[in-house]
Formats: C-alpha cells, sequence, structure tokens
C-alpha cells in the first residue's frame, strides 16, 4: 500500500476479468438449493446445569472450546460497566497459579485463552488441549480479583473513556443505543466516569458470584477430540463449578417514535458527519419470516451491491458506504441503516437513505434483485458450513432459540422458498420510514440549516450522552472592532510578541506519528522570508515532499514531482516565513464558531482556506484547506494545534493533528530549532 498522507489519499488497485464464452445477456437458471450436510454434535449435561456440545473435526490436529454465559440483560445503573470490569479480570491470575505463570504457560504452548463477561474461549494444538482447557477452567472457577488489578483495570477504563472524548463515532454510537432503547434498558445504559467510579472491588466479585455460574452456561468443544476422552475431561475440570441462582429482572420493551424524527448530536469538531436511521423490530432467529427480512435487508443495504450502497456512494458520490443491517435478538432486535458523509450533503444524504427505505417497502424489488439475494446467502452458507466451528455454532444456536433439529439443513431451502411479495411484506414489517429515528451526529453550525429546510421531520437536539438540549448556537456576534488584523496580531502577542517572532530568521521543526503502527516523521522548514520544505518520511521510503525556494517549487509523491502552477506560486510568495500567520491578516473574519467547549474567531482566506484563533487565549487551534478528492469533489481537510509549549520564549504546539481525509495522523513535535539546522539547500 502507498500512501499520500496529509491532503490526499490515492489508493492504486488493479482489477482482472475473465471472459468465458457464454451469453451473457442472459441470466442463468438457479439450481436446486445445494444440499447441506452438517456435523453431528454430541450433547450432554453436568449436574451443575452446564450443557456441553462437542462436535469432532480432524482435519487439522487443533482443538478449540468456547464458553457461552447466556444471562438475559440486565441494568447496570450507577454501576454500568462493573460486568465489563469483571470480565476484563477474569484470569488474571487464579488460586492456583499467578497471573504471569498463566500467562507465559499459554504463550509457551502456543495457545489462546481469553475471558469475558459472556464466556471464555482456548484454543490449542490437539496435544496441548488438556492442559489449556485445565487453565480456562481454573480462570472460569477460581479467578483471583486483587485491589491491584482492580485499580489498574479502573485506570485503563478511565483512559479509554477520555481518550474518546472526542471521537465523533463513539458519541454517536452512544447517544443511538440511548435513544433507541431507552436510559433504563441494559442495551441503552452506558459506562461513564461517574459510573466508572462509583465500582467497587466487592461490586465486581458480586457480579461474578451472581451471574457467572454454569447453570445458564453452553461450553462447545470442537476440532480434533476424542468425545468420549473429552466428557471425561470436562466433567474432572468443570463438574465442581458450583450452580447458583441467577436473578431475573425485567426490562421495558424499547418503543418507536410514533413519527419519524431527526435527532441531532451536536459535535463542533466532526469533519463528516455520522447518519443512522434507527427503529425497534420484533425479530428472532426462526420467526416465520425471518429469511424474509434478511433477503430484503440485503437487497436495501446488505453490501457493495445493494441499493444504499449504489445509491449513496456509486451514484451520488456522498459516502465510501452506505449499510442497513436487521439485527435479530431475543430481546430487543433493531433495523438501522447508516452512512458517513461530508457535511456539505448530510441534509441530502438523509433524503436519499429515507427513499430507499420507502422504495422498498412500497415497491417491489425485481426478480433479479431477488435472485441475486439468494445467490448471495447461498454462497456465503455454503462457504461458512464447511468452517470446523460452524455445525456447534448451529447446534448451540437450535438450543438457544428452540428451533427445529433440522433448521440449518432446511436453511437453504427456506431461503430460495421466500417471494417478491414476501419481502416486500417484511420490509414493511421491519424498516420502518415512518416510525423512526434518524439519528445525526455531526457539526449543527455546518449541517442545521440544510436539515432544518426538511419540512417532514421535527429536530430534537442532544448532548454527546443523550441529555435533551437546546439548539446549539450557530454564530456568535464578532465584537465591535474585532478584525481579522486584530485576531492576527493578538496572536503574535498571545505567542510571544512581535519582536520576538520576527528576530527568528529560520525554523526546523520534527514531529513523529504513527500510520498503520509504522512511524513517520515530519520535518518541516522554513526561512524568511518565504522559503519553505516539508518533507514526510515512513516505511523506508519519502512519502511525500514539498518546496519552495521564493521564486518557484515543487511537490513530489509516489515518485511523482509536480511544479507548482503560477497560481500557486503567487500564493507561496504571499506567505512569510518563519511564522506565517501575518499573511491571515488580508482574509476575512467571518464569525465566533464554538470548537470543543470554547469559541474560536474563523478567518476565511483568498482561497477558501479557514483558520480558527481561541477567543479566549488568542492561540491558532485549528485550521482547514480545502482540497479535490479522487472523485473531483472538494474535500475539507482539518489539521488542529494544541499543547503549546515556549520555544526561546515563543509558544509553539508540540501536538498537531492532521486528517488524511480517511483517518488522523496525530503528530507528536520532538524538536524545534529556531535559527539553526536551515540551509539554502534545504529549498532546492
Amino acid at each position: 500500500m502507498k500512501t499520500k498522507i496529509l491532503s490526499i489519499v490515492a489508493i492504486l488497485t488493479m482489477s482482472f476479468a475473465l471472459h468465458a464464452q457464454v451469453d451473457r445477456t442472459k441470466q442463468p437458471p438457479s439450481g436446486p438449493a445445494p444440499k447441506v450436510k452438517l456435523g453431528k454434535p454430541k450433547k450432554f449435561t453436568l449436574k451443575n446445569g452446564l450443557t456441553v456440545i462437542m462436535v469432532e473435526n480432524h482435519k487439522l490436529p487443533r482443538a478449540s472450546a468456547s464458553l457461552t454465559i447466556d444471562n438475559k440483560p440486565y441494568f447496570e445503573g450507577d454501576k454500568a460497566g462493573v460486568s465489563g470490569m469483571m470480565g476484563s479480570l477474569l484470569g488474571r491470575g487464579t488460586a492456583n497459579i499467578s497471573k504471569d505463570d498463566f500467562n507465559e504457560k499459554v504463550d509457551f504452548l502456543g495457545a489462546r485463552v481469553n475471558f469475558s463477561s459472556s464466556g471464555a474461549f482456548a484454543s490449542s494444538l490437539k496435544r496441548y488441549f488438556p492442559e489449556i482447557l485445565g487453565l480456562m477452567a481454573d480462570g472460569v472457577k477460581n479467578s483471583n480479583f486483587t485491589q491491584e488489578e482492580f485499580d489498574k483495570e479502573v485506570k485503563i477504563t478511565l483512559d479509554n473513556i477520555k481518550s474518546s472524548e472526542k471521537s465523533v463515532t463513539a458519541a454517536a454510537r452512544r447517544v443511538e443505543d440511548l435513544l433507541t432503547y431507552g436510559a433504563n434498558h441494559p442495551f441503552g445504559e452506558f459506562t461513564s466516569n461517574e459510573s466508572v467510579n462509583n465500582i467497587t472491588l466487592a461490586d465486581v466479585k458480586a457480579n461474578y458470584n451472581t451471574y457467572y455460574r454454569p447453570n445458564n452456561a453452553y461450553l462447545i468443544i470442537q476440532g480434533d477430540i476424542n468425545p468420549k476422552a473429552t466428557k471425561k475431561l470436562v466433567k474432572k475440570l468443570f463438574g465442581d463449578w458450583k450452580a447458583g441462582t441467577i436473578p431475573t429482572s425485567e426490562v421495558p420493551k424499547p418503543k418507536n417514535v410514533e413519527t419519524t424524527e431527526i435527532d441531532f448530536i451536536n459535535m463542533p469538531n466532526a469533519v463528516q458527519s455520522e447518519i443512522a436511521v434507527i427503529n425497534n423490530i420484533d425479530l428472532k432467529l426462526g420467526d416465520k419470516d425471518y429469511f424474509a427480512a434478511l433477503l430484503a435487508n440485503r437487497i436495501l443495504g446488505g453490501g457493495g451491491t445493494a441499493r444504499l450502497y449504489s445509491n449513496l456512494r456509486e451514484d451520488k458520490g456522498y459516502t465510501y458506504g452506505s449499510y442497513s443491517r436487521v439485527r435479530q435478538s431475543r430481546n430487543a432486535a433493531t433495523f438501522r441503516a447508516t452512512a458517513s458523509v461530508r457535511n456539505m450533503v448530510t441534509d441530502s444524504s438523509v433524503v436519499e437513505i429515507m427513499k430507499e427505505i420507502n422504495k422498498i417497502r412500497y415497491e417491489k424489488v425485481t426478480e433479479d434483485e431477488l435472485e441475486n439475494a439468494k445467490a448471495q446467502y447461498v454462497g456465503s452458507f455454503v462457504i461458512n458450513v464447511q468452517q470446523p466451528a460452524t455445525a456447534a455454532r448451529y447446534a448451540l444456536n437450535i438450543l438457544l432459540y428452540d428451533l427445529p433439529s433440522n433448521f440449518y439443513e432446511t436453511y437453504l431451502e427456506q431461503i430460495n422458498a421466500v417471494t417478491i411479495e414476501d419481502v416486500q411484506n417484511a420490509a414493511i414489517k421491519y424498516f420502518k420510514g415512518d416510525k423512526a429515528r434518524i439519528v445525526i451526529t455531526g457539526k449543527g453550525i455546518d449541517v442545521l440549516k440544510n436539515l432544518e429546510k426538511n419540512p417532514d421531520y421535527k429536530i430534537h437536539y442532544f448532548d454527546k450522552y443523550g441529555n435533551p438540549t437546546e439548539k446549539p448556537e450557530m454564530t456568535l456576534p464578532i465584537p465591535a472592532g474585532v478584525t481579522a488584523a486584530t485576531v492576527v496580531d493578538n496572536y503574535f502577542k498571545a505567542i510571544g510578541g512581535k519582536e520576538k517572532v520576527n528576530a527568528v530568521k529560520t525554523l526546523m521543526v520534527t514531529s513523529e506519528a504513527s500510520f498503520n503502527g509504522a512511524p513517520l516523521t515530519l520535518v518541516t522548514k522554513n526561512a524568511a522570508p518565504n522559503k519553505s520544505s516539508l518533507i514526510l518520511t515512513g516505511f523506508g521510503q519519502t512519502l511525500q515532499k514539498q518546496v519552495f525556494d521564493g521564486e518557484k517549487g515543487y511537490s513530489e509523491a509516489q515518485g511523482r514531482k509536480t511544479d507548482m502552477t503560477a497560481k500557486e506560486v503567487e500564493e507561496a510568495k504571499a506567505k512569510t516565513s518563519p511564522f506565517g500567520d501575518g499573511a491571515n491578516k488580508a482574509g476575512k473574519l467571518d464569525r465566533i464558531e464554538p470548537l470543543d467547549g470554547s469559541n474560536a474567531y474563523v478567518i476565511i482566506l483568498k482561497d477558501g482556506r479557514e483558520v480558527f484563533y481561541d477567543v479566549k487565549s488568542g492561540l491558532r487551534v485549528k485550521s482547514v484547506n480545502i482540497v479535490k478528492g479522487p472523485d473531483g469533489k472538494d474535500v475539507r481537510i482539518p489539521t488542529t494545534f494544541s499543547d503549546y509549549k515556549a520555544v526561546n520564549g515563543i509558544l509553539m504546539p508540540h501536538k498537531i493533528d492532521r486528517s488524511t481525509g480517511r483517518a488522523t495522523l496525530n503528530f507528536v513535535v520532538k524538536e524545534v530549532k529556531m535559527d539553526e539546522g536551515v540551509t539554502d539547500k534545504d529549498f532546492e
């Protein structure tokens, strides 16, 4: 993979097609559903209630064990996150083996063992499986919950919450679930700083002792096993796991809204909008219209050939992908259609998503669409049944959902039996375009004006934790006497004063980031009056280079060198170095915009770029460049500046987050040199 980082991400792909001598104007007729033969599992139940399912598969000398704790959802309230913390602490040492010895033994045997609040998993070569299963059983039954490990997990959890504080995606998913299921539903609550700080070690132990019990658990063992010997081993390892009384509680049934509405979550740092059209449904595996619902969703948004993708990506170019999903559940099922789109097309994307949802409800799909959807399901099902774990998983589903014993053997027959009318009926029943929540998480100042033009939907406003709020401020009045020039002058004053800044003739900044785990190094050099150089290296090569010597310049990326255009040269000459903000005085002070809990002056430059200066501190906190994307459309590329530190009496940002259009590179400044380290050769 070759990546041009900072402004444009170019992905080069090569495709090859083989043409057979067939008449491609006619779709070949569908054949009969393939006959499915699944491995027959062996089942037994221990006296403590643990149900065990075994499936032999001798293709590879490996075996695995998967434990599923099948508790109904329960509300954790002001201690939300306690079950997740319990699951994280499982296996960190037991009454029989220390944490370090446990991990060393697993690593030495080349095995995998992990735990969670809903079960455990172990996998190894056949010869080591009895020992690995023993380690898993020991962790399940005898885990130590120590204060030391608990304190570590609390810190990790709080750090994770803090790191996602500004994540638009995290906020979107959190509020989407809260609105969909309700604040008092287990699926609607979320872990917060407050709930984590309410949890004690005693709460974790109580959760384990209450809910982690064998009488509501299933153990699946599959692979190169001897069933008779394995049964004896399981009885030995898990027979003394004590059963318990598992409490049950009634949870409220999620309700849909009476009329479709827009629920808007304002995130001032959003560079794109997260859209989710959601409604609750009653659907579980094995229901009469389950297969019709699957096929309807496949046609609407089940992949890269579905209607949503074809419309919003292929036709309109609004997004990299738009999909839908029917989530079956014994507790709270949902339908969800989603897309991440550019701010400027948020309103148009909502219109297109709703158009496709309503179209599949009120117009019958074509025969070709239905046949293609069936073919995709048949293909994926046939592939899946060849995997060793499939028979065991299907056997578990038959128990969990009380399905007929031949449910999966007739799976393809039931898929093929679905009619066009069945698909439309399922779409009407499950895709509730008239009673859905359109949850949008985005930058209100960019998208609300156009969203409000749609008279079909009332807009409700929420903060990033799902609390109802008033409509966010779109702009703030600019105080009298404040201009672009005064804002820039205040910036120079804030970083140390014009006298100190003007005394600097050259500047070199070295910063580092990582991309896909690989280190990146960015070196920028500037010299008065307007010379500049930028070199980005990584993956053992120069990824990008930009140079301007005061009269001419070029850029180089992926082995291609491109000279600056006359317009680009003119713009480069207008910039001042080493500190180029002076040129921003010629821009227009457009507005004051809320930004990450503060307010910022926004100056729009002649070339369309925007520069943000914090109203209180005066510091430059953000800039937005506008570049042409691979599809020729304008793409806004933001860069944020923070962690200002003094270097020779001048404040310099030491954290610079640069967007690439698809990801953000978090650069940390490692070295700043003033009036050293820069020569004329750097600008050749």
